[in-house]
């Protein structure tokens, strides 16, 4: 008989399968009656630490060049965790009074595992990540192999208590009609990779997921959060409606006539191709930073050339090059950095560029301006900001670097230049900002965090940085009418763009493109397609009236 079970729908894809239950195994800890000798334990130890290190690097490699190098860094983390002296202290301590390794592994984990769960939100998910560590090095102590997910049959549905990062990451699209857990949320890694995967998922179904049997028919819905054992036909069409979006190749327009560009953001080459499919109007958001990571010196200039020309060939449509924005969460192993006590309000992005990084910043703009000779497709934005001295200085440079090719007789580009608002004080230039530049880009997720003063990371203040606080919207609706007044064009490529449900009212505020993961652009393009900007703006103006979080929530239908 039909049951239906609720969950956090995580991608907006549906599917329909077989069960296959994943149930790694348990009680690896389990060693018979023999005698613990420290020494060989800690042999054992090591040489478990030896192959979680391989494992890790091998698995890191494998997601970088086949989902993208943004995932990949989740296992960055996971190094840093498995050379957390604390854990390599509490497994010494158990082996010292007799414990056997495994049982050692267990206790030096079980308490850091409870701390990130007794947080609760995304820093509990992170809890995670150090049970997929806490695996590997059970695996190379038992000298077993985890289950290979990548070789499930075809039309699988994967139920399981949780995934890890690693298991999700060997999921082949292919094969996986969708996968379903009892534990886990929205920013879990394994939800952030099924979307990148464009795997549908629902995650935190919780206990009742349990009643499904191996080999039941299951449909998954990962825009709705529904689970469908034995659904009838009637509940097959449900579960597709809205969901598995085509592509639409043409640029869209509301049902009265505005034309919103929809783009799609990307980290490396390989996104390129995922961004073509989803029928992107081309890229609103090239993380150039991922040039950079994972590599013991930074691009030279040719390098970066034949990337900056392969993006700007994939698309007719415009492409914008963010330059380099390292700092805060994302430090790079060659460059002299000094985080402080809070990074995030320290030397990053055009901080950075114009101070430490100076000679990479403007190795950057050589390529930038090279690759964009003969195309017109080309902009370049700085991220983080806050003066307009800064942008003064940012637009001297590239000014220098012109002239500099020019008297070499270089051909190059005069690109589009724009200026990323992530800062409050960039909202309140924004006047004076728009006045020097092209273009703006709004990056939702930072700009909430500081105008909010929040943690992005701890959940606790999630309803906080959530970037439909009236402040945010505010500081959003100054920019995009600093922006317009100015002859300049604005977009969003923040989180906030990638939620259909929240197209409306970014429509209505008058931002002029979005900007999203590749998976997110066919359902946002076709949500555009069905809103009137005139009722959009009316809905924009309830928002901003609005003086409390859940009256724009209830405004928008945001859950």
């Amino acid at each position: 008989m039909s049951q239906t079970l609720s969950g956090v729908g995580v991608t907006p894809r549906s599917g329909v399968g077989t069960a296959r239950w994943y149930r790694p195994r348990d009680g690896r800890s389990e060693t018979g009656g023999r005698e613990h000798d420290p020494e060989s334990e800690r042999e054992r130890i090591e040489r478990a630490f030896a192959s979680a290190e391989a494992g890790i690097e091998s698995t890191r490699t494998s997601v970088a060049d086949r989902i993208g190098e943004e995932e990949a860094a989740v296992f960055d983390a996971h190094e840093q965790f498995l050379a957390d002296p604390t854990i390599r202290e509490g497994i010494e301590a158990a082996i010292d009074r007799g414990e056997p390794a495994e049982r050692a592994v267990e206790a030096a984990f079980a308490g850091p595992i409870e701390q990130f769960e007794a947080m609760e939100g995304r820093v509990a998910e992170r809890a995670d990540d150090l049970r997929d560590v806490c695996g590997r090095l059970l695996d190379g102590l038992s000298g077993e192999e985890r289950a290979d997910l990548s070789g499930l049959p075809t039309g699988t549905v994967l139920l399981a208590e949780r995934l890890t990062p690693t298991d999700t990451a060997r999921l082949e699209p292919e094969r996986v009609a969708g996968f379903a857990t009892i534990a886990g949320g929205r920013t879990s890694h394994a939800a952030i990779f099924a979307r990148s995967l464009g795997i549908p998922a629902v995650v935190g179904v919780g206990e009742g997921l349990s009643t499904v049997e191996e080999g039941e028919t299951v449909g998954i819905n990962g825009e709705t959060g529904e689970v469908v054992a034995d659904p009838d036909e009637a509940a097959v069409d449900r579960l597709s409606a809205g969901v598995d979006h085509d592509a639409i190749d043409e640029r869209v327009r509301t049902t009265d006539g505005r034309e919103v560009d929809v783009a799609a953001n990307v980290g490396t080459v390989s996104d390129l191709d995922r961004a073509i499919e989803s029928g992107a109007d081309g890229i609103g958001l090239f993380r150039t930073e991922f040039l950079f990571l994972d590599r013991t010196e930074p691009p030279d200039e040719e390098e970066q050339l034949a990337v900056y020309r392969e993006a700007l060939d994939a698309f007719d449509d415009r492409v914008v090059v963010r330059t380099l924005d390292v700092g805060a969460d994302k430090p790079v192993p060659y460059l002299e950095t000094e985080e402080g006590s809070n990074p995030f309000l320290g030397v990053r992005g055009i901080r950075r560029s114009l101070g430490p990084d100076s000679a990479l910043f403007e190795t950057q703009l050589r390529a930038l301006l090279r690759a964009g000779a003969g195309r017109q497709n080309l902009a370049v934005m700085f991220p983080m900001v806050a003066t307009t001295e800064e942008l003064d200085a940012a637009l001297d440079r590239v000014e220098t670097v012109a002239a500099e090719l020019g008297e070499a007789g270089i051909e190059h580009a005069r690109p589009e230049l724009g200026v990323m608002i992530e800062t409050p004080a960039a909202v309140l230039s924004a006047r004076a900002l728009a006045a020097r530049v092209e273009f703006f880009s709004i990056g939702t997720n930072d700009l909430s965090a500081y105008v909010m003063a929040v943690d992005r990371d701890d959940e606790r203040l999630a309803a906080l940085g959530d970037p439909l606080q009236p402040a945010v919207l505010r500081a959003i609706a100054e920019s995009v009418e600093a922006a317009h007044d100015a002859g300049a064009w604005i977009g969003v490529c923040g989180e906030m763009a990638s939620d259909p449900s929240l197209a409306e009212l970014l429509v209505g505020l008058g931002v002029d493109e979005l900007s999203m993961s590749p998976i997110s652009v066919p359902a946002v393009k076709a949500e555009i397609r069905s809103i009137a900007a005139e009722d959009a703006e009316r809905l924009a103006e309830r928002a901003l009236a609005a003086e409390r979080l859940p009256e724009v929530e209830a405004l928008v239908d945001h859950d």
